[in-house]
């Protein structure tokens, strides 16, 4: 059966945030939204367990991560097929990719202080956000794409500080950038979960 997606107004972007409806209330949808909540969240868990991993110099589980946080964006980019189709979901897949292509490149670059390799990663993860925003508000009209773009660079500068925090051994810090991380991945999916609502509300 189609994915079904609702989302929670209150973590919203407020830009795309979704109107309530008596869907809401419905334990199937509820348990579809967490399910969603639960796939962005594994998508910092991964990300944070390579960079640990990575900055510790322990290999075995850095590849193992990886596998991982490659695995999650096969299922991310799956959420959206039910709405969208198999191409959609291809590309989607392919933009997740290069954002973690990038994050794992300033990773790479913030162990090895290589300046010019983090300040290249780091316009790859900006360009990476702008396509996202793109991709999504082309599919979706209740995705503004500024909006869009302004919850994924946030996102991609957790990353960045995270990476910074656990090379400098900052693990207080790190651990407060991990719970923003966290919430953050709450407001993108339920905006994206309410901007589905919206468009497809006969899948509700």
């Amino acid at each position: 059966p189609p994915l079904v997606l609702v989302a929670s107004p209150c973590l919203a972007h407020p830009a795309i945030a979704a109107t309530p409806t008596a869907a809401t209330e419905g334990a199937a949808v509820l348990k579809t939204e967490m399910a969603l909540r639960d796939l962005w969240v594994e998508h910092v868990f991964w990300i944070r367990s390579y960079v640990l991993a990575t900055h510790a110099g322990d290999a075995a589980q850095s590849k193992v991560a990886e596998a991982e946080v490659v695995a999650n964006a096969k299922a991310l980019a799956s959420t959206i097929r039910p709405f969208y189709g198999q191409s959609a979901s291809d590309v989607l897949f392919n933009l997740l990719a290069g954002h973690w292509a990038a994050v794992r490149d300033y990773s790479t670059a913030v162990v090895s202080h290589s300046k010019p390799g983090q300040d290249k990663a780091k316009q790859d993860i900006t360009a990476n956000a702008h396509e996202i925003a793109r991709f999504l508000s082309g599919a979706n009209p209740h995705l503004p794409e500024e909006a869009v773009f302004g919850l994924f660079a946030a996102h991609g500068a957790h990353h960045v500080a995270q990476s910074n925090q656990v090379a400098a051994k900052d693990f207080r810090g790190e651990a407060l950038t991990w719970h923003a991380m966290r919430k953050h991945m709450l407001t993108i999916s339920d905006s994206i979960a309410g901007a589905l609502a919206k468009q497809f509300p006969e899948k509700f």
